[in-house]
């Protein structure tokens, strides 16, 4: 809209349709005006939809409010039109804030349901109280507006339509193209994300709802004098599902896509007015028809169409190369030598009775890597988000310098220098590459409603930051489109537009290749040089190693090391969290068994994706019936998701063959696949948390027929003695330890012909460990095919005949449990560090 060709053209179409409407027989005139007051209405829900990204079913509430307001000022005050309808607008606008703030904070079918309720209110609202309206005989407006002194007809109220709905077009799209609409869509994308980077959602999207409310309130008050009677079979509810209907088809976040969608709501009707009482009918079928063919409405598919006749014109690109580089290292540098550290001093957290994070505390220092490092189940993740704002603290502090942001919000914290990455990137995806960085780059300061987000100056640095993260390449392709490894660095560079004195990542080498892990370590080394505290949390402990100043370890939610990397390598306590007990593993560890020679399961060239990113690449495992497998690795190695693609589960994209006693089983699903004996036991245990000990167990048999379901169930809790005490008690009740104990059994009552478990030890204390791997000792002792996942090596290798360790998504070794144990790769990729060969003298533990 900001082109001198776009503005004639849009002048040209307003001034033809303005001189129609002014000539047309009074029929035209009264189509002309509804679809212009039902095009208004539409392109207010477009803010709400379209942008934020929020459905309201009641929307028609606020046309209610606002035609009636107009009326009853113009009647029974004596109001002018303008004043009245000006009046309309503010009270509904007010109603709107009020009921977006409560409204905004549910989610999903919930907000809905409020705001079905609100129009549900307004309707029964205007029927029962008929001293103000009427009731259901309604109320008439006797005479026709004035504008000025001038009576407005209902040709004058078509045109005055028109010109409105090309003023909310044109107001639409500066509102989409400003900080407020970067925002709205941002909220929409990625709600953590948003609130990341310093942007308080509920503001952004009472707004939403007060600037659609105000657009419904005026096309209420355009209503009322051209029907000149309104009552409240005026405001149905369906006409709210019709105007949701009129912007999805038109085009949701589309300018012109609610003014197509009100020509469709309005005229066909009228066209199917022969069908008689088929017209519904046929309407339903026909927007079915163009959602189907269109899914991003009509506006969507004729850009889409005008994209591929007309190339886009490649932008012109600012500040790049050594001269960009050198713009972002000014701009990022923290000033000053008093630069503060950021302090925590025992902090702590509690979900229900699990302790996350228990009296935690350390300093990271300003140019210095501090790396947070532990198993799964840690409380890494929770402490990082205790540190950025995501989860308020129980007890303890966390300071920068003098200023205490204990219980600070995650956008407040945002806006002092406190920045964070995500495990799984968070990026915008509607947006730009460019859009990401200088919206974060506004802090939450948002500007004016209608003023443009972009300008050379906020793109110049935004483009030095993108270039001096490593983002190569047209910087306005959306960002959704990106491979992995470079939406993390688009990710980096947003966070660092914040201009932070802390930077948080969390897993920020979690799916990269070995050389894009290289890079981050540079990049993440020279943002430290800048004077920025970072603050890591990742499990690829090489990298930890050799770009870490300081290392925080946490087990169990506890501190149990802090020091510099060659400490934390040697120390016993990170050795025990890390590789389990080696005295107790050598103890439990039996020679391994003379197998039967049969295959059971064959796994060969299986490569695994999510999205762009390859998960698992050319894994060939072979099985024997009766053999218990262990597959090590540090996390994020791929061991969850070999597990999950044997099962069938995840991830989406996979290729390679899985062989079942010598028949390809890789094209069936995940429930055939255990039907047919490839069973999961998962991580996290997921029982079935309202249902009984009894009834998991039942439906663990479930697929097989003509067996004593008693009597099987009989055999689990004589394997599982505790179960048996909480045979009526509901499984989410149960004790961590006692729903391992379920998800196994329940696991063995589908008679598996290989039984995997993944990460059984997961958050369970020693001695229920301990239990629990003696039962496993029983399985195999008694000849169960079992594939073992766990965190803990050592009690893995102790169930183990045979092991495999992976690395970033392949097999680094293999070989009999006892051997895996002894080799120095195995405690490398745990714990990092060089490996060494047999004849160098042993400086650390080997791991058993």
């Amino acid at each position: 809209m900001t082109s001198r060709t776009t503005l004639l053209a849009a002048g040209a179409v307003l001034a033809i349709a303005v001189g129609y409407t002014a000539i047309a027989d009074s029929y035209a005139v009264f189509l002309i005006a509804t679809i212009s007051l039902t095009a208004i209405a539409c392109i207010g829900l477009n803010v709400l939809l379209g942008l934020a990204g929020q459905i309201s079913l009641g929307h028609i509430g606020f046309m209610a409010i606002g035609a009636y307001t107009t009326v009853l000022l113009m009647e029974r005050a004596g109001w002018p039109y303008l004043a009245a309808t000006g009046a309309g607008i503010v009270l509904v606008s007010i109603i709107g804030g009020l009921l977006a703030m409560p409204a905004l904070r549910v989610r999903g079918p919930y907000l809905a349901m409020v705001t079905i309720a609100f129009g549900f209110i307004v309707e029964h609202g205007t029927v029962e109280w008929r001293d103000l309206t009427g009731g259901g005989n309604g109320l008439v407006l006797t005479a026709p507006p004035t504008v000025f002194g001038v009576p407005l007809s209902e040709r004058g109220l078509a045109i005055t339509s028109v010109i409105l709905v090309f003023a909310g077009i044109i107001l639409f799209d500066r509102l989409k193209r400003s900080g407020w609409g970067y925002a709205m869509r941002a909220a929409r994308d990625s709600e953590v994300a948003t609130r990341s980077i310093g942007i308080d959602l509920v503001r952004v999207r009472t707004m939403a709802f007060v600037i659609s409310a105000a657009a419904m309130a005026l096309a209420g008050a355009l209503f009322a004098p051209l029907q000149g009677y309104i009552s409240p079979s005026s405001f149905p509810f369906l006409q709210s599902i019709l105007l949701l209907f009129g912007v999805m088809i038109g085009g949701a976040g589309s300018a012109l896509g609610p003014v197509i969608g009100a020509l469709l709501i309005v005229l066909l009707p009228e066209l199917l007015s022969d069908l008689a009482e088929y017209r519904l009918l046929a309407f339903g079928l026909l927007l079915f028809a163009v959602l189907r063919v269109a899914p991003n409405g009509v506006a969507g598919l004729i850009a889409q169409l005008t994209a591929q006749l007309i190339p886009a014109s490649k932008p012109q690109t600012a500040t790049e190369g050594i001269g960009a580089i050198d713009e972002a290292d000014a701009g990022l540098r923290v000033k000053g030598n008093n630069v503060p550290p950021l302090d925590v001093t025992d902090l702590s957290i509690s979900f229900g009775g699990v302790r996350a994070v228990q009296n935690v505390s350390f300093t990271a220092k300003p140019g210095h890597v501090t790396s947070v490092i532990g198993p799964n189940g840690a409380g890494k993740t929770s402490a990082l988000n205790l540190l950025c704002g995501f989860y308020r603290p129980s007890s303890g502090t966390v300071k920068l310098g003098d200023r205490d942001l204990t219980g600070l919000p995650s956008h407040a914290l945002a806006r002092v220098g406190v920045a964070r990455t995500f495990q799984t990137t968070q990026l915008f995806g509607s947006l730009t590459i460019i859009e990401n960085t200088l919206l974060a780059e506004t802090a939450g300061k948002l500007g004016g409603i209608v003023s443009p987000l972009r300008n050379p100056d906020t793109e110049r640095f935004a483009r030095s930051l993108l270039r001096f993260a490593g983002v190569d390449g047209d910087l306005d392709r959306p960002a959704e489109s990106l491979p992995h490894g470079e939406k993390r660095l688009v990710e980096i560079a947003r966070a660092l537009a914040l201009r932070p004195k802390v930077l948080l990542l969390d897993e920020p080498a979690a799916g990269l290749s070995k050389g894009d892990k290289q890079r981050l370590a540079t990049l993440l080394r020279r943002i430290a040089d800048l004077g920025v505290a970072v603050i890591i949390v990742e499990h690829d402990m090489p990298m930890i190693m050799s770009l870490s100043d300081h290392i925080v370890v946490l087990d169990g939610g506890k501190r149990i090391a802090i020091g510099e990397p060659a400490a934390i390598r040697n120390d016993p306590l990170v050795r025990k969290a890390y590789l389990g007990d080696a005295a107790a593993s050598e103890q439990r560890h039996r020679p391994a068994r003379q197998t039967r020679q049969e295959t059971m399961l064959e796994i060969k060239k299986l490569d695994a994706f999510y999205g762009l990113s390859q998960a698992l690449e050319g894994i060939d495992v072979v099985v024997a019936n009766g053999e218990a497998i262990a597959v090590l690795g540090a996390n994020g190695a791929g061991k969850t998701t070999l597990m999950r693609s044997i099962a069938g589960l995840e991830p989406p994209r996979a290729m390679g063959e899985i062989q079942l006693s010598g028949k390809r089983i890789d094209s069936l699903p995940a429930h055939a696949r255990a039907r047919i004996g490839v069973v999961l036991v998962p991580e996290g245990r997921q029982v079935f948390p309202e249902l009984t000990v009894r009834q998991n167990l039942q439906l663990g048999a479930y697929a097989r027929a003509g067996i004593d379901l008693d009597a099987e169930v009989e055999a689990m809790l004589t394997r599982f003695p505790r179960l048996n005490q909480r045979i009526d008690h509901r499984a989410g009740l149960l004790s961590g330890g006692e729903q391992q104990m379920l998800a196994v059994a329940r696991g063995l009552l589908t008679s598996p012909k290989v039984l995997m478990l993944d990460e059984p030890s997961l958050g369970l204390a020693p001695l229920v460990v301990d239990e629990l791997f003696a039962s496993f000792e029983r399985l195999r002792v008694e000849g169960m095919t079992l594939i073992v996942v766990d965190q803990m090596a050592g009690h893995a290798l102790a169930v183990a005949d045979r092991a495999y360790l992976l690395e970033t998504g392949a097999i680094v070794k293999s070989g009999s449990a006892g051997i895996i144990a002894e080799d120095p790769s195995l405690e490398a990729s745990y714990l990092g560090g060089e490996v060494q060969s047999k004849a160098e003298p042993q400086t650390t533990m080997a791991a058993s």
